[in-house]
């Protein structure tokens, strides 16, 4: 009997003229969101959700990527099975000139300083 064909899964994701900077502040403010956004940044690809190195369980960190998401930070899709990452750099920029661009040099400049 072949299985009854489903629609595909999709990711809601606010319109950034919706947030406000202080959703996009309170999404960054915590450590593991901001190692995210770090490793997206960095990653030549958008990342799995299992990809990510955090010290955080997979449960835990799923409530970070959401509140990323919902900040519209990251835009998050499924490709088969897996769900995708990515950052909503453009539209960030365009929302909030130079802010991502900051976090992102900042956390270069701590990771930098804690290898030294």
């Amino acid at each position: 009997m072949a299985r009854p064909r489903t629609a595909a899964r999709t990711v809601e994701h606010p319109n950034l003229s919706e947030v406000s900077l202080q959703q996009v502040l309170d999404a960054l403010v915590d450590p593991v969101r901001r190692t995210v956004v770090f490793q997206l940044a960095r990653a030549d690809a958008d990342m799995s959700c299992g990809s990510f190195e955090a010290p955080v369980s997979l449960s835990t960190l799923t409530h970070h990527f959401n509140v990323l998401r919902e900040a519209g930070v990251i835009r998050q899709y499924y490709k088969g099975t897996a769900k995708l990452n990515t950052l909503r750099t453009e539209e960030m920029e365009e929302r909030f000139p130079g802010l991502l661009s900051a976090v992102v040099d900042a956390a270069t400049a701590e990771e930098t300083a804690s290898r030294t």
